[in-house]
């Protein structure tokens, strides 16, 4: 692809996504909204679907930046379900979708049915994650619905494998299916296993955080392309990095956490953008390259692959979700109760996306004897499809039916209490701490800086309490809002008496951006506690 395009394509989704914001749709079926209408205008570049570069350049780094935001702990708690969705469940609708296809569209053989079913098993990163935290789901269903998401692509990528290989005429068996399977994800966990300790001790021995951001930035390619190299599951040799690094990341340098944290900010907002986009812009390629296949035909086939798709969900997950339950008394005792809701949230919360259309573009033109593979154009179409059915109907729709189901949502007031409790216990500890140092003769401060200090912790310590505290009745805030409006005002005051003197030529330029960085760490820091 040429740069001006790519440029463009950035450009116009960065856009878009800003533009989401000020409204109530999601971003990510903005984009695909936008991407299907600019798919048919004239001028707008062919930005066909490469699988070459999305699953080994764009999968890595979002798998890895939603890795990093999930929890170990929560992850490892809710380790069942997860299994269960992003394994058993890809496999389950791998071989349902595949056979319901095969006998509702005529002339689909059966390999080539399962190829599809591969495809279109597992629900998307992105777009399980972007629209979860838009909703601001219970937490043990975004937990849930996040580990799904970080491990299916795993599963469905093998899966599709070993279908292609039936297909394709290479010969496949259950057994040398279970042994790929087998080698994929053992290799890939393996292959992480690997990689996260020496990872992360260069981190933490790096003492420049532009070096530590930058080996940041290639943590997941070097996971992924690790892993491939043998033959092992890229995407978990991925999520196991990101994980452990995630978990540990209070041992990072604090500059490294600062700059991390707003470089994978950007990285993830540009390439979601990109992704959901790029989703919307292939209606062109797909639609003309159906070839024998009429458009009401292919769409009455559409309709019935989604039906599909959406109904096997949660023939899945309403078994999965409450037989585990009635036969084991350790499940029922170890797990929170559930009811029929959380699971209709997680049955209808199966957006697929990106994977599924990389996957479905990967498929060879022909077979091994020469013959073209088995409609290949209509699987394409079918793929193509579902994901935006799923991303539009489900996507659209899931807010309404959170809101109509009056989940509980996340209990802000518990949440700020152990907050203020945790603060609490760790200014405690640096007081008992402050107040050894000072009591050393090698640490001796005058007074007024040694009382600053403490100031300093009382501040934190109170600060979070301040906000279960009574509000103004004037402005609405709580005193630790106000707090944090006049320290913002004061250091936009400071900066504009910096710039000033820049200007006067008092300062020069490099004295006045040492300046403004040490207002910039305040205010990030005052930001930080307000978000």
């Amino acid at each position: 692809m040429e740069a001006l395009p790519l440029v463009g394509l950035i450009a116009a989704s960065a856009a878009v996504a800003g533009a989401a914001r000020r409204t109530p749709v999601p971003a990510p079926l903005l984009l695909v909204a936008v991407g299907l209408v600019a798919s048919y205008v004239p001028g707008v570049p062919d930005y066909h679907l490469d699988p070459h570069i999305v699953l080994p350049l764009l999968l890595p780094p979002l798998l890895h930046t939603a890795a990093l935001d999930s929890s170990y702990l929560d992850l490892r708690a809710n380790i069942r379900p997860v299994a269960l969705l992003s394994v058993g469940y890809v496999l389950f609708a791998t071989l349902a979708v595949g056979y319901l296809a095969y006998l509702f569209v005529p002339d689909l053989p059966l390999t080539a049915a399962l190829v599809l079913g591969a495809i279109v098993a597992p629900p998307d990163a992105v777009a399980a994650t972007a629209i979860a935290r838009r909703l601001g789901l219970p937490n043990r269903i975004t937990t849930i619905l996040q580990g799904e998401s970080l491990v299916n692509d795993a599963t469905a990528i093998t899966a599709f494998k070993v279908a292609l290989a039936a297909a394709v005429g290479e010969g496949a068996s259950w057994a040398g299916g279970l042994g790929e399977f087998a080698l994929a994800s053992l290799g890939g966990i393996g292959v992480g296993l690997v990689l996260m300790i020496p990872i992360h001790w260069l981190r933490t021995h790096l003492r420049e955080a532009l070096l530590q951001n930058t080996l940041s930035l290639l943590i997941p390619f070097i996971a992924y392309a690790a892993a491939e190299q043998v033959h092992a599951s890229g995407v978990l040799a991925v999520v196991v990095v990101a994980l452990y690094l995630g978990h540990h990341s209070s041992q990072v340098d604090f500059a490294t956490r600062l700059q991390e944290e707003a470089v994978w900010k950007m990285v993830s907002f540009i390439l979601e953008s990109v992704v959901f986009a790029l989703i919307g812009l292939q209606l062109a390629i797909v639609v003309g390259e159906l070839g024998e296949y009429g458009i009401g035909e292919a769409l009455w086939y559409a309709a019935g692959v989604f039906v599909t798709v959406v109904v096997v969900r949660f023939v899945w997950v309403y078994p999965a979700t409450f037989l585990p339950r009635a036969l084991s008394r350790r499940i029922r005792e170890r797990e929170p109760g559930t009811n029929w809701k959380a699971p209709l949230i997680v049955g209808w919360a199966g957006m697929r996306g990106v994977v599924s259309l990389a996957i479905a573009f990967s498929i060879p033109l022909t077979v091994a004897d020469g013959e073209a593979f088995p409609a290949r154009n209509l699987v394409l179409f079918l793929t193509f499809t579902t994901v935006i059915g799923t991303l539009v109907v489900q996507g659209l729709s899931l807010p309404a039916l959170i809101r109509a189901l009056k989940l509980p949502g996340r209990d802000t007031y518990a949440e700020t209490l152990a907050e203020a409790q945790a603060q609490s216990e760790a200014s405690t500890a640096a007081e008992r701490r402050l107040e050894e140092l000072l009591a050393d003769e090698h640490n001796a401060l005058p007074q007024p800086l040694a009382d600053r200090l403490r100031t300093v912790l009382e501040r934190r310590r109170n600060s979070v309490w301040e906000r279960l505290g009574t509000v103004n009745e004037v402005t609405g805030e709580s005193a630790d809002d106000t707090y944090r409006r006049l320290a913002r005002e004061m250091i936009a005051a400071e900066r504009d008496v910096f710039v000033e003197l820049r200007n006067r030529r008092r300062i020069d330029d490099e004295m006045m951006r040492t300046l403004l960085r040490r207002l910039d760490l305040e205010e990030a820091a005052a930001y930080r506690e307000e978000a």
